[in-house]
């Protein structure tokens, strides 16, 4: 069967009308993780690549087949962290990745990854990782008040998947990001016994995932066509909005991203703070990245369902057109 190749303004074409259509049946995309269908065609990843990567990393990690990319979390399991003073679980928001996925020509493979980082540990890590031939794309904070300092830095590279793979493991192979030097885990009451998740879901109109004492969400931009170093970017490469929930419903942390275009930076900032957020910053991840995507990270302190309510009013702000003045 011939597969017919679409130019990225037949993407944006297409995405535009895929908008409209939504706006016109008043229907948001709210779906959490993984989508049903990749809005481009991606040949996937084969069994031997996937097992390239594992193998060198040393861990299994998670295909999400309908992303065609291979995910393996990278926990700083090491780290006590407290935000404000208070204990937070490494689940909370301390949890880093890499991803691997195909390009849409399929010639090469592309590696994202968000990396934890004390702030000692940074340009030691940066070094290492151009000696491999890997890039960083971003050097930020996600928090505030945190003890320790926490900076998140983001590693990309193109090649083979094998080659990649490689690279990378040699990169973290001396740093407690690597796997098998990840020693502890996070405890505490699973999320589901201290917060009313049906409440939760009923108030950001999505399902969220119980990882140990946290509950979070995760929000694909399905509107949009990202393009990035030739492969489409998707939830699981880093393209989508997230909330973390720690502590009980009475008594909670909220802590998350919001993924946006240029001209919902703006509404996104006057919808958390009008609800009560703190927003703590707002950067790039990516390079090269068609259209370009900002991130914005947020906090919060109060009862579950009242963050809730705020990270529901961020969400509502994406989507809709851009009707600021034109430059001229």
């Amino acid at each position: 069967m011939k597969t017919t190749k679409l130019t990225r303004r037949q993407v944006l074409q297409s995405s535009a009308l895929a908008g409209i259509t939504s706006m016109l049946a008043g229907i948001k995309p709210t779906l959490a993780g993984p989508t049903d269908k990749p809005l481009l065609e991606t040949p996937p990843l084969t069994r031997q690549e996937v097992a390239a990567i594992e193998s060198a990393l040393g861990k299994k990690g998670t295909y999400h087949e309908s992303q065609s990319v291979h995910t393996t979390a990278l926990p700083r399991n090491d780290l006590k962290v407290t935000v404000k003073g208070e204990s937070v679980p490494t689940t909370f928001g301390f949890g880093g990745w890499v991803s691997f996925k195909k390009t849409l020509e399929g010639d090469s493979t592309v590696m994202m990854s968000d990396t934890v980082l004390l702030e000692e540990e940074v340009n030691p890590l940066i070094s290492v990782a151009q000696a491999n031939g890997l890039e960083v794309s971003a050097i930020h904070n996600h928090f505030f008040y945190e003890q320790p300092r926490i900076f998140y830095m983001h590693l990309h590279g193109s090649g083979t998947t094998a080659e990649l793979a490689q690279k990378y493991a040699a990169t973290i192979k001396q740093t407690k990001l690597y796997p098998a030097n990840q020693t502890g885990a996070t405890a505490g009451r699973p999320a589901g016994e201290v917060f009313d998740i049906p409440a939760l879901d009923g108030i950001v109109k999505s399902f969220g995932a119980v990882n140990g004492p946290t509950y979070k969400y995760t929000i694909a931009r399905e509107d949009l066509s990202v393009l990035a170093m030739g492969a489409e970017m998707t939830a699981a490469m880093g393209l989508n909005s997230w909330a973390s929930f720690a502590g009980n419903k009475a008594s909670a942390h909220i802590a998350g991203d919001i993924a946006m275009l240029e001209h919902e930076v703006n509404p996104v900032i006057k919808a958390l703070r009008g609800n009560g957020l703190e927003v703590v910053a707002l950067h790039n991840h990516m390079l090269d990245d068609d259209p370009r995507i900002f991130f914005l990270h947020y906090f919060g302190s109060g009862p579950a369902t009242q963050l809730a309510q705020g990270f529901r009013a961020a969400l509502d702000e994406l989507g809709k057109p851009d009707e600021r003045p034109m430059k001229h």
